[in-house]
């Protein structure tokens, strides 16, 4: 579901994917590659096409570069598939953002973020405001607070490979879907790849 003609005309014109296109003159030799010179680097190194999506998921961009399918011009015997499919398509798109290691994830970086704060606080209060008659207390408070951080965490982790699952299965009967509607001369799945990011624009 991903167009790789697209991927490579961004990692070649975009700044969101300098890394990218770094790691693709590197492995090159070449300052300035054309999009067949990327096609064939992602062909050759997968890696290079993972960490585009990943970029992607980061930004809130979808790597799923297909449009739902127009359901006026559907013959009856079809509809259900059809709706079926684009259906799949909206959760695929809802879901993605598990598909990134939870690692690297935003919301690790948010509860890290929020465990600092309560840092900087309890230094802030015992050594700024001479409370050092209440620090036994304020410890207890931030121990709980990395505890309930820790399970927080872990929580979110299962989420997101839960999610990550459902996810991959869902991906793959999408492609099913799509193959039986093609095989029907239902759609033309050239006709509905999204050629081009607004987000980019």
């Amino acid at each position: 579901m991903i167009y790789l003609q697209r991927v490579a005309t961004e990692i070649k014109d975009i700044g969101l994917y300098d890394l990218v296109l770094q790691d693709v003159q590197r492995i090159i030799g070449k300052q300035r590659p054309t999009v067949d010179e990327i096609l064939k680097v992602m062909e050759q190194n997968p890696q290079i096409l993972e960490d585009y999506k990943q970029i992607n998921v980061e930004y809130n961009i979808g790597n799923i570069h297909l449009h739902d399918i127009d359901l006026k011009d559907i013959d009856t015997q079809y509809l259900e598939k059809v709706k079926k499919f684009n259906q799949n398509l909206d959760t695929l798109r809802e879901l993605e953002k598990y598909t990134l290691d939870f690692e690297q994830s935003s919301t690790l970086v948010i509860i890290f973020s929020i465990e600092f704060f309560v840092l900087f606080s309890v230094q802030y209060f015992i050594v700024l405001l001479d409370l050092k008659e209440w620090q036994l207390a304020i410890y207890a408070f931030f121990a709980s607070s990395v505890a309930v951080a820790y399970w927080y965490g872990k929580k979110e982790q299962k989420k997101y490979q839960k999610n990550s699952k459902i996810f991959y299965q869902l991906y793959d009967e999408t492609l099913q879907i799509l193959d039986e509607l093609e095989a029907n001369q239902v759609v033309k799945k050239e006709d509905l790849i999204v050629k081009e990011c607004d987000e980019h624009i």
